[in-house]
């Protein structure tokens, strides 16, 4: 089957416990996702949302794969494009590797079809994304602020 790929590693000056609380604290994601907060209790099986700051749902899916402070895979859809949401499902994985005084962040994000739109779509916000974390990880400072309302038309 043909499948559509996003994949981007970083390298980030922490702990693998420290990574984990800010890629899974439902209070601190907002300060690196740009003010869009996660909504979940991280419990496999579970359910899981992305909310814009005005209150619109961004994504929605569920919770795959638990384990602290290693992986988290989530099935992922998007909510606020109709040309997006008809792609259906997707299925975004984070990997945690110790190395050194860093740990190596690995996120997959993947569709099952070739050409994703969505995959498209994400290939330019994770970078930016994952950049925001770094910094506030490491220097306690985001580079992009958080919004205040997601355009209409994003």
């Amino acid at each position: 089957m043909a499948e559509s790929t996003f994949l981007y590693v970083t390298f980030i000056r922490a702990t693998p416990e420290a990574l984990w609380r800010a890629l899974t604290d439902t209070d601190f994601i907002p300060q690196w996702w740009m003010g869009v907060r996660a909504e979940t209790d991280w419990t496999v099986g579970g359910a899981w949302k992305l909310v814009f700051p005005d209150g619109r749902v961004a994504d929605t899916g569920e919770v795959l794969e638990f384990e602290p402070p290693k992986r988290l895979a989530i099935k992922w859809r998007n909510e606020f494009r109709p040309e997006l949401k008809e792609e259906g499902w997707s299925h975004c994985l984070f990997e945690l590797e110790p190395q050194g005084e860093a740990v190596k962040l690995t996120v997959t994000h993947s569709a099952p079809r070739a050409g994703s739109k969505l995959i498209e779509a994400v290939s330019g916000g994770w970078p930016q994304i994952l950049s925001n974390l770094k910094s506030l990880i490491e220097t306690g400072k985001a580079l992009v602020p958080q919004r205040t309302a997601e355009p209409a038309d994003a």
